[in-house]
């Protein structure tokens, strides 16, 4: 059986990843995506697609969701392979080409740009006694559908950005928004910590959650307790978001033949790993002066493809031509 063999081969699928195939099909070349969830998107299609974003270049702002999906609109013309549902197990070097293991198959490719985020990550949850009970019913994590806190009195417990935003789009669709934090200041970005303070959300500080409570159906209250105080008290609510942040790790990654410190992929500024031919983009990769930003894996991503197109054939220029140009090819 004759192996197909790719110029690129891209694991993960969130914006970095994406991107990075788009440029990949304006270089030319042969592109897959291998992605461990169900769709593509990553996080932002997961755990916040409602989620307004302010950070990306020439959007005031634009739903993580509706980001994905422009991104998915701009690699269509290329009709790049898209593997879901497949987790890469393992990379192997395998004459001049890599080997990409998972337990559908075995992926050939020229190189590699992992685009993996954070790795497997899961929510950090609440240590109340018999919170699991209320999961599934009105105690989250994360939000799908806004519509489903319409004109209900909601909490929402986090210092950060998320919970700040979160409880200013959620200020206008609920009946009432109280935002929990055991710290007297947040986290948050100044300019969304003013809008908070400009805000009808109440703040609850400094709190932490004492008990929950409910029937067989439905989470009904919390009970906060004010460690500096010693006091109490019972606030009646039907939902309550929790946004303490996610614990990641690397999975499989840590097993991948790379150098790694902590939980990232060290590179260098041309995005390369200390595998030659490897490439690492996004929130997963760290060099000095790193900043985690979606716009940051944006601006990793066309940097390491140019690299990756000119270690398959070091005749071909990493510095591009302009994007028209490309397009007129």
């Amino acid at each position: 059986m004759t192996k197909e063999i790719y110029d690129i081969t891209i694991i993960g699928g969130g914006p970095a990843g994406i991107f990075a195939a788009f440029y990949a099909g304006m270089r030319q070349a042969k592109t897959k995506i291998i992605e461990s969830l169900p769709q593509l998107g990553g996080q932002l299609s997961l755990l916040y697609p409602e989620k307004l974003i302010y950070d990306v270049a020439g959007f005031p702002n634009i739903k993580a969701q509706q980001l994905v999906d422009q991104l998915v609109e701009q690699i269509k013309p290329f009709d790049q392979t898209i593997c879901l549902d497949e987790e890469v197990l393992q990379i192997e070097k395998e004459d001049d080409m890599f080997k990409l293991i998972t337990k559908k198959g075995s992926h050939y490719s020229k190189t590699v740009i992992i685009a993996a985020g954070n790795g497997a990550f899961q929510p950090k949850r609440l240590t109340t006694e018999g919170h699991e009970y209320y999961e599934g019913k009105g105690l989250h994590y994360f939000v799908t559908d806004m519509e489903q806190f319409r004109g209900k009195d909601i909490m929402i417990c986090g210092g950060g950005d998320s919970a700040v935003d979160w409880a200013l789009m959620l200020e206008d669709v609920a009946k009432s928004v109280k935002l929990v934090h055991r710290r007297p200041t947040f986290r948050a970005h100044e300019h969304s910590i003013s809008l908070l303070e400009q805000s009808s959300v109440d703040i609850e500080t400094p709190f932490v959650i004492q008990e929950l409570h409910g029937d067989e159906q439905q989470l009904t209250g919390v009970t906060l307790f004010n460690p500096k105080k010693d006091e109490s008290k019972t606030i009646d609510v039907s939902d309550l978001l929790v946004n303490y942040g996610f614990s990641s790790s690397l999975g499989p990654i840590k097993n991948w033949p790379i150098k790694l410190t902590r939980q990232s992929i060290v590179t260098d500024s041309a995005t390369r790993t200390s595998v030659e031919g490897i490439f690492a983009i996004g929130d997963i990769s760290t060099y000095d002066g790193k900043v985690e930003l979606i716009a940051t894996g944006f601006g990793e991503a066309p940097i390491a493809v140019n690299h990756a197109v000119n270690h398959i054939n070091p005749k071909e220029r990493i510095q591009p031509m302009h994007s028209t140009s490309l397009f007129d090819q």
